[in-house]
């Protein structure tokens, strides 16, 4: 298992943290109590691309140790670095139930024939495992998608050993739509503006005229 270590927190201010290169954070859960702590930045980043949000890490504080997940990520909107970690405390012995993105790869047989173009309706799916059994993501081939009527349903997703499915079977991951062209709109001719503007020129040329 991934072990990330941290440190309890005793009275630091985040902006103190946060220039000291590590991350406020907090765990929760599984009879836990509310517990602020402090995570390494550069190592917690690390860890992130590994993890995601559905692997289960250990909190390593020196002399306690709890399994969790990394249940909510906060990030500076302009610069994408995190700010606030929450971690949720789980039992590695029950299952749990986590959203899991979802990977596309291939090219649909649809786009490559010019029939349509692939819709991905869905962008995570809800499962159940144990902790250690959790995917990472669950990987969506499009290729066999050839035709307007082909269509992968959540009940379609090829999942790892003793992975249950929780989102409704039914549910559509992704379909192929037709091409839609584009009409290049022919100009239309205002005759009755250009009567207008006629009648206007032929006013202002006898207002010129001199007087006889």
């Amino acid at each position: 298992m991934l072990i990330l270590q941290a440190t309890k927190r005793q009275g630091e201010k985040p902006e103190e943290l946060r220039d000291g290169g590590r991350i406020p954070a907090v765990f929760y859960g599984f009879g836990k109590e509310s517990t602020a702590i402090s995570v390494p930045k550069v190592e917690f980043i690390k860890l992130f691309r590994e993890a995601g949000e559905t692997t289960a890490i250990t909190l390593d504080m020196g002399g306690e140790k709890v399994s969790a997940l990394i249940h909510d990520l906060q990030r500076d909107p302009v610069r994408g670095e995190p700010t606030h970690v929450d971690f949720l405390v789980i039992d590695m012995n029950k299952e749990a139930e986590v959203a899991v993105p979802i990977e596309f790869t291939g090219l649909a047989e649809a786009e490559k024939g010019g029939i349509g173009m692939v819709v991905k309706v869905m962008h995570e799916v809800e499962v159940r495992a144990l902790p250690a059994d959790l995917p990472h993501s669950i990987t969506v081939d499009l290729t066999p998608l050839a035709s307007l009527s082909d269509v992968i349903h959540a009940k379609d997703l090829a999942l790892p050993k003793g992975v249950t499915l929780v989102t409704d079977g039914e549910d559509v991951v992704a379909s192929v739509s037709a091409f839609v062209e584009e009409k290049e709109e022919t100009p239309v001719l205002d005759l009755d503006a250009i009567e207008v503007e006629k009648k206007g020129k032929k006013e202002e040329e006898g207002a010129e005229e001199p007087a006889s």
